[in-house]
């Protein structure tokens, strides 16, 4: 079964917009637990302008699913995941003043650099993950890195899949299926949301993991959290029937 684990960032993002603790992001990642979530992500970016490195630690001692700490591996980022020592990193290709993720690693340009990170996660039992596009050139160098999955960004495939599901997804399934036979894990996330999700996991093989916030977040406003983690959930499961 595709895990759930849902990307708590837009949550920091409006308490941040006022100030104080409301709503409060630890409750968050407990309720999205207790309401399905299979899994918490978060974000942190230097700025701290959602996810803030505070937050990180704070959540980390009432995570009783899976821990996933995406970012850009810079010194700052690095110590913080190595004292977190979250169940998995996600290396993201961001640079600080990224609105949000935008493309996947150059697996070949950056191999040696993404290789040492590798390595070093390793050495304190953290799986890692790398950002990546669909491009089956780079999915091939990345495992050369070492890394234990990739996550495929899936922006392109929400753009195209209104206009033409089949076409939006073609490159997906043959990036997953490569990534499967060069032994690595597979994630996937951006965009995905409750009207794309359940055909890109009855057409992408092996997928291990979804990552999702902005789209589950903002329907959680008019569904309810816990309503919307389920409507999310059933996507996954009930694809597999």
């Amino acid at each position: 079964m595709t895990r759930l684990s849902v990307n708590i960032n837009k949550i920091a993002t409006l308490r941040n917009a006022r100030g104080g603790i409301i709503p409060d992001v630890r409750k968050a990642a407990i309720d999205c637990q207790k309401f399905g979530a299979e899994g918490i992500t978060v974000h942190p970016r230097p700025d701290e302008r959602h996810i803030r490195y505070q937050d990180v630690h704070e959540i980390k001692p009432i995570i009783e699913t899976e821990f996933n700490i995406e970012g850009y591996p810079s010194k700052s980022f690095l110590d913080l995941v190595t004292s977190i020592k979250p169940d998995q990193v996600t290396l993201v290709p961001d640079p600080p003043d990224a609105i949000t993720s935008s493309e996947g690693w150059n697996t070949i340009k950056h191999k040696d650099f993404l290789k040492e990170v590798v390595q070093e996660m390793k050495k304190v039992g953290i799986r890692t993950s790398i950002f990546i596009d669909t491009n089956l050139e780079l999915i091939e160098n990345a495992a050369y890195t070492g890394c234990d999955r990739v996550e495929l960004y899936t922006e392109p495939y929400a753009r195209d899949f209104p206009i033409d599901p089949l076409h939006a997804v073609a490159a997906f399934r043959k990036a997953g299926k490569r990534a499967v036979e060069v032994g690595m894990g597979l994630n996937a996330g951006h965009d995905l949301s409750l009207e794309n999700l359940r055909y890109f996991k009855e057409n992408v093989e092996g997928l291990l993991e979804v990552s999702i916030g902005h789209a589950l977040i903002s329907d959680a406003l008019y569904f309810g959290l816990e309503n919307t983690i389920q409507m999310y959930s059933r996507q996954l499961k009930e694809s597999s029937l």
